[in-house]
């Protein structure tokens, strides 16, 4: 469930852009569903998990300011900038949080997905950076393929490209991380049966 909500208003922005045979008309109407997709997400999320995600919050921050701009001045433009501008919030989110607080962003993060991984401090640092380059990169490539392709190419690398871009990313770190498990003591209880 959480995870049709996290994609909820990518999936939302892809199916708005290919209705219109107009790319130009497509983009506000992609924009404008982004927007009050991104509202549904924040909404749904409350009222399922009683609570709000500080991702959605940002995003949902980013998409209003971005996509509203976009449509207001009609000029795309704007919104080929908002997965650069998450992505490098989420970059010096991750980057203070090696300087503020005990842990840092991906530690927390992790902690709060898996309580079995116990890692050294210097692993945790290790992939926490790691974030942070991403996202820097990330961000990057999007405003490469904004500036140098057509809008329908853009589309399709924000929600067909970064989706695969970022999944790997996180197998990879899942797969780095893999070592760190310790089995719960379920798993050990069900081991010895």
């Amino acid at each position: 469930m959480k995870f049709l909500i996290d994609f909820f208003p990518l999936l939302a922005f892809f199916i708005a852009f290919k209705i219109p045979e107009n790319t130009e008309q497509g983009i506000y109407l992609a924009t404008a569903t982004l927007i009050v997709a991104t509202i549904i997400q924040i909404v749904i999320n409350r009222l399922v998990y009683h609570r709000f995600e500080n991702t959605h919050l940002i995003t949902f921050a980013v998409v209003l300011v971005f996509g509203g701009a976009t449509l207001l001045l009609q000029d795309e433009r704007f919104i080929k900038w908002k997965p650069t501008i998450v992505f490098w919030i989420f970059a010096a989110l991750a980057l203070a949080s090696e300087f503020i607080g005990d842990k840092n962003l991906f530690r927390r993060f992790i902690g709060m997905v898996d309580k079995n991984i116990q890692a050294p401090d210097f692993v945790w640092s290790r992939l926490n950076v790691s974030w942070v380059i991403f996202f820097v990169l990330v961000g990057l490539l999007n405003l490469y393929v904004a500036y140098n392709y057509d809008v329908a190419v853009w589309v399709d690398f924000k929600v067909i490209g970064l989706t695969i871009i970022n999944f790997l990313f996180v197998a990879g770190q899942i797969i780095y991380l893999f070592r760190y498990m310790k089995d719960s003591p379920d798993q050990i209880e069900k081991g010895n049966k």
